[in-house]
Order: C-alpha cells, then structure tokens, then sequence
C-alpha cells in the first residue's frame, strides 16, 4: 500500500510581532507518538502551558493554545511567558506515563528554562510526576501530586476561578450571582468543579452536557448527586430527574449564564445567534471563534468573559505552587486576581465601547510589549506611558 505522507505545515505563517519563539516537533519510533511544543513568548518568564493528548492535536491548535497562555499569564500578572504541548495520541489505547516520558525526554532541553508543564485535556498529575522525573526536576511542571509538594489541577483551581471571575462581572453589571441559572458544557475538570462552586455560591444549575447529551431542569440539578452519578457512569445522561437532549442543546438552554467549558470552537457563527444567556463565562480555551464573539457582544448585546481571563484560576494555582506556597493558598491568590482583573476589563470595556476581549487584549498586549522593550526584543517607545492599568 502507498504511504499517504501529510502534507508539511508551515509554521512560519504563525509568526507575528509577539511569536512564536519556537515550534517544536517530535516522534518517537518506540511509541509512535508525535509531540509539539510551541514556546509562543518568554518577554515576561518561562513559557507556562498545559500537554494535552487527543490523536486529533495540531500544530495550528497548540499555538492558538500557546498564545492564549500569553495572553492569559499577562493578564494575571503572573513572571511566566506562554506555551503549549500537545501530543499526538489516543489516551484510550496507549500507556499514557510511557509516552509523556517519551515526550518529556525528547524536549528536555527546553525544560524548565524556557517551558513549564502543566497538565490539560487527557493529563493529569499522574502524567506530571512522570514528566518531571524524566526531565529530572521537579520544577518542570506543576499540577504535581501533593506529595510531591504540588497543588493538583483535580482540586478545581480552574473551576473555581471561573466562578471567581463570574461573580466579579457580575459586581460590575449590578447583579448578583444569588438565584441566577446557569448552562455548563462539558463535566470534566473545569465544568464539575464550575458547577460544584456557583451552586456553593447560590446559583442554580440548570444543564449540564458531555459527549452523549445534555441534561437540563428547570428547577435546577442536584451537583453532588449528579458528581456520585457520574462517577459510576460517566455520563452527565444517566441523572435521573432531568430531560435528555442532545448535546449542541446545551448553549440554546434558557439560563442567564452560559459556561462553554468543554473543546475549542463550540460557539460558531451557526450557532451563536441562538445562545439566550446574556453572560458568557468562557471555561474552556478557545470555546467561541472571533467572528462569534463579535455577533455575541456587539449584535446581540451580550456580555463574554474571555478565556484567557475568565479559566486562569489554574495558571494561578500553577504559579502558587512554583513558588512553593500550600494549595489553601492557591485559592486566596484567584480570589484576588480573577476578582480584581475582571472587573478591571469589564470597567474598561464599559468605559471605552471595547469588547471585553478588547480590553484584555490590550492590557496584557502592554505588559508584554514592556518586558520585551526592557529585554531589547523591540524598538522601544516611552515605557510606562498611556498605561491603562
């Protein structure tokens, strides 16, 4: 049979004013597995991003993945630069710890100087520990087990810092989160833990999807019931007490905020018109295109808190646990960053007639440019001046 060779992809055409540094690709003949490691920026520190595994990964996706943790570790004030990995995959038929081992030791040369690990879609503090070990430093990644002196991402730092950062738009819109409905797409990591902390906080979850379909009530979804269901079944559409939709019914659901917190893209200009929540609260990396957003926010009227702003609660928790600092800590440090640099974009939002993402955009947009004119990497301007933070 006639090997079908892929045709090669240009990552030149990624290149722009802020990256990327580096793209790296990788293969290993014992596994098969293709890694790609996308050093985006390091203006502000070493580049600090998740390895996700799907046998679906790109080159294109990691770096849009990259520069969003750019954008995101600038926007939280944090010393780290952006990255990505991805690995090329299927999680369900491979020894995962063999080949994040293969990986780690094909990039080692990168690592920890100018990339950090984290875990993301199909990794977990398993895959961390196993990651640092092959590099040989503990300071390679985190989203470590806590006996390795590490705050594990399955302690919701993401979820909860999108609740944080719900609430603090809220504050800004003159509302308040008590008795508002809320939609979440996907019941993994980031939706669970989402839907665990805005029932904690008053609010009432009224859907929930996954894969095999979308569950929804009116009178709202008992979250610790549903989390002991899930556990069992690993389906959201096993909850007794809820109506069975498919799964695309999740974003047209009557909620007053929508948690897309499931893959990249799930808001499109096909569906976009059809959302009926006035607060987008973005849990997942990427979920909505430009040109959806834009329909969302200038068209219909509707209020997007940006993934890069509204998911950090686990680049926060990352840096918390770099510098050595306890988990309880963690959740302290969201709680005044998410607050604060919400409601910071959504004051300048209102203020200027900029899309939320706009705003974000161009605060993080100056801090880097700043570090990179202090490191020499660009033509310098009157640093400091027409700051807007």
């Amino acid at each position: 049979m006639e090997k079908i060779v892929p045709s090669e992809v240009d990552v030149w055409s990624f290149g722009d004013e802020w990256g990327p540094e580096k793209v790296i690709q990788t293969y290993d003949p014992k596994t098969r597995s293709r890694g790609i490691l996308v050093i985006d920026n390091t203006a502000r520190g070493p580049g600090k991003g998740g390895i996700r595994m799907l046998p679906d990964v790109t080159p294109y996706e990691v770096f849009r993945l990259a520069r969003t943790m750019t954008w995101k570790c600038a926007i939280a004030d944090l010393p780290f630069g952006g990255a990505k990995s991805g690995i090329k995959a299927d999680p369900k038929i491979v020894d995962k710890i063999e080949v994040v081992r293969a990986f780690a030791k094909l990039i080692n040369p990168y690592v920890p100087s100018q990339y950090i690990a984290a875990p993301d879609m199909n990794t977990a503090q398993a895959e961390m520990a196993a990651f640092c070990d092959e590099i040989g430093d503990l300071n390679a990644a985190t989203g470590k087990p806590a006996s390795l002196n590490g705050i594990p991402h399955e302690l919701g730092t993401t979820g909860y810092g999108v609740v944080v950062s719900t609430i603090a738009a809220l504050k800004t819109l003159g509302k308040n989160i008590s008795g508002m409905t809320v939609a979440i797409q996907g019941f993994g990591n980031v939706g669970s833990y989402a839907a665990k902390f805005f029932e904690e906080n008053g609010a009432k979850i009224v859907g929930i999807s996954d894969i095999d379909g979308t569950i929804y009530n009116p009178n709202g979804l008992n979250i610790n019931f549903l989390t002991d269901v899930f556990a069992k079944t690993h389906k959201v559409t096993t909850c007794p007490d809820a109506k069975v939709m498919p799964t695309d019914a999740i974003l047209a659901l009557d909620a007053d905020i929508l948690v897309p917190a499931a893959r990249g893209g799930v808001i499109n200009l096909n569906n976009a018109a059809s959302i009926k929540a006035s607060l987008i609260s973005e849990g997942a990396n990427l979920p909505a295109s430009p040109e959806a957003e834009k329909i969302l926010q200038k068209r219909l009227g509707k209020w997007v808190i940006p993934d890069f702003v509204c998911n950090a609660g686990g680049v926060v928790g990352s840096y918390v646990e770099y510098i050595g600092k306890p988990a309880k800590d963690a959740f302290n440090v969201i709680d005044e960053k998410l607050s604060k640099n919400t409601e910071r974009i959504f004051e300048l939002a209102q203020g200027t007639g900029l899309s939320t993402r706009e705003a974000a955009l161009r605060l993080a947009q100056q801090r880097i440019s700043e570090a990179m004119e202090y490191r020499g990497w660009k033509a310098r301007s009157t640093i400091g001046s027409g700051r807007i933070d």
